[in-house]
């Protein structure tokens, strides 16, 4: 008996290691009784702006009202989705959207209302009217669905991704931006990482001159602001070699004291 309590206890601990619980703090919350949905905000400081996000599980066929409830409680105007439905034959996500033009879905507490659509060659464009069934109210949501990640691993070009964050940004005016992919952890937060990169490296000018407010000439040459760039790149490339696919972020202890 003592033997099978310590280990329950092991193994507790060890999902806990694994799976640590989430901050009550990030965790979204939906309506008066503040419900359970498998989300969290998360919010990145770029520069002076704040970058935020709700990063959630997709949708499930119990779940799709909750998930429309979280977007309209929360005002989010883009939904980021990094899935297929299907993929190598596994369901990853529900159809929660509308398909067709002047066919809404009824979600019983929304109506959701396809305005326009757009497929482009790595992913699809909707504009979603969604109106709240009870008072009248509307809300409007841009539903991006990108196409081109590959069933596992990673997208062999990253460019795609980029233009789709470019075109993310671009569109985004309130609320935070929702992302989802099966679980809501790995191409989510793929896809918040790159876009806090990207916003950086566009912000980076701002680091520059703010140093040469400071004192005059900071970073003199191209060949000095480029190498910038390669140490970072370096670093990064550092990172994936050493750790490969599951990295985490290394301890103190695993560097020696000269």
């Amino acid at each position: 008996t003592n033997f099978f309590t310590a280990l329950v206890l092991s193994l507790g601990c060890f999902l806990l290691f694994l799976f640590p619980p989430l901050d009550d703090k990030t965790r979204v919350a939906i309506g008066e009784n503040q419900d359970y949905i498998n989300a969290s905000y998360i919010r990145m400081q770029v520069g002076s702006e704040e970058f935020f996000y709700i990063s959630s599980q997709g949708p499930l066929p119990s779940t799709v009202l909750a998930f429309w409830q979280m977007i309209w409680e929360n005002k989010s105007d883009v939904i980021a989705m990094m899935t297929q439905e299907v993929e190598r034959g596994r369901i990853k996500c529900h159809k929660y959207w509308p398909e067709k033009l002047g066919v809404p879905l009824d979600t019983g507490r929304y109506l959701l209302h396809l305005v326009n659509q757009q497929h482009l060659e790595y992913f699809h464009i909707k504009v979603i009217h969604m109106v709240e069934t009870e008072t009248g109210e509307t809300h409007f949501v841009r539903h991006l669905k990108f196409t081109h990640w590959p069933d596992h691993g990673v997208p062999q070009c990253s460019e795609q991704l980029v233009r789709f964050i470019r075109y993310l940004r671009a569109v985004h005016h309130k609320g935070p931006v929702t992302v989802h992919c099966s679980a809501g952890i790995g191409r989510t937060g793929v896809l918040i990482c790159t876009d806090v990169i990207l916003s950086l490296i566009e912000n980076d000018f701002d680091i520059v001159k703010e140093m040469r407010l400071q004192r005059h000439g900071m970073i003199q040459t191209k060949e000095q602001y480029l190498f910038c760039y390669k140490v970072w790149l370096e670093v990064l490339q550092g990172i994936l070699q050493l750790h490969g696919n599951q990295w985490q972020p290394e301890s103190p202890r695993d560097h020696k004291v000269v």
